[in-house]
């Protein structure tokens, strides 16, 4: 079956905003990192986990399993994605896993958001 891209012709405004906005290039790579961020914030166990974070110093993954109704390896998943977002730093103590809130890269993707509106 043949696809057939359909031009959507819309008259909102002039030529001039149209060409405006369909000439805009974004800067992919200021893009990507708060881009990985908002997609890491946007999981429900996962922002609760940034909550528990940071009413605390740090805490072990066994502590955080405590707040939830899952399995310790999905605990340490949701810490993963977290961590490769930049959210969580983890400190192991012998063969504890300790995480903590980066509460810089929260209010960089905090200044992030509001330069936007």
């Amino acid at each position: 079956m043949a696809s057939h891209a359909l031009t959507i012709q819309r008259k909102c405004c002039g030529d001039d905003c149209m060409a405006t906005v369909a000439s805009t290039r974004f800067d992919e790579t200021a893009i990507q990192g708060p881009s990985t961020a908002f997609n890491a914030l946007g999981d429900e166990i996962r922002l609760k986990i940034i909550h528990l974070l940071a009413q605390h110093e740090s805490l072990c993954v066994c502590e955080l399993q405590q707040a939830f109704d899952v399995e310790q390896p999905t605990i340490s998943h949701h810490l993963k994605i977290l961590r490769e977002a930049n959210l969580v730093d983890v400190q192991r103590r012998g063969t504890w896993a300790y995480y903590s809130l980066r509460r810089d890269a929260l209010k960089a993707l905090t200044r992030t958001l509001l330069d936007v509106v």
